[in-house]
């Protein structure tokens, strides 16, 4: 995947220049590779931009502005979703890529995955943005296959699962020794207390005898 960055190498304005300069700076600091595409002096390249900008990301006027960012060829946005991207750190969401792993936006990932779906084994978590503009978390490669990953997670959660099972089947049974064994003296006492009384009601009868 190739991120293409549209701009204007000979632009009069000093704001599109320092977005621009922005934009390439924050690439290059994170080691992203990137195609700089000038739409000023090659017509192809301003006619594929402006084709390929979404409708409703255009301004009023119709003609996008550079800097513009498309991965390959799915659009990305302009310079202002790109900085909101860079502060909430989700670039490489922003830009379709996954993000390394230990970086802060795959720690960020993870954890949401975590709190959607539960802990993740031997795998990080790629936060990646659809066309349609929502995010999905999935689980990518980190010596694993992703379908292992999950099968490894379902296997842990049924283990889990029999163990609570086995456990509440041996507190059941507890349970129930306990208290046979509370019948069972209590038997064994009704049965002490009867042959005292017994051996009462013969004494007396013994002494009424005489």
């Amino acid at each position: 995947m190739v991120i293409k960055v549209f701009l204007a190498s000979s632009s009069g304005s000093t704001a599109i220049k320092k977005k621009q300069q922005d934009v390439l700076g924050f690439l290059e600091a994170l080691k992203v590779e990137y195609a700089p595409l000038d739409i000023a002096c090659n017509v192809d390249n301003r006619t594929w931009m402006r084709e390929n900008v979404p409708v409703e990301k255009k301004p009023t006027n119709g003609i996008p502005l550079p800097p513009q960012i498309f991965n390959e060829e799915s659009y990305c946005g302009d310079y202002e979703t790109f900085f909101d991207a860079k502060e909430d750190n989700s670039v490489y969401a922003f830009l379709g890529l996954p993000p390394p792993p230990g970086s802060k936006e795959a720690q960020q990932a993870e954890k949401e995955f975590i709190l959607q779906n539960g802990p993740v084994k031997n795998g990080t978590v790629e936060k990646k943005t659809t066309e349609n503009g929502t995010v999905e978390n999935k689980i990518i490669d980190n010596g694993t296959d992703e379908t292992d990953t999950l099968d490894e997670n379902r296997t842990a959660d049924a283990e889990v699962e029999d163990e609570n099972h086995e456990a509440d089947k041996l507190k059941a049974t507890a349970e129930e020794v306990a208290q046979e064994e509370d019948e069972e003296a209590k038997g064994e006492d009704d049965q002490a207390v009867s042959e005292d009384e017994e051996e009462a009601l013969e004494v007396t009868e013994e002494e009424e005898d005489e």
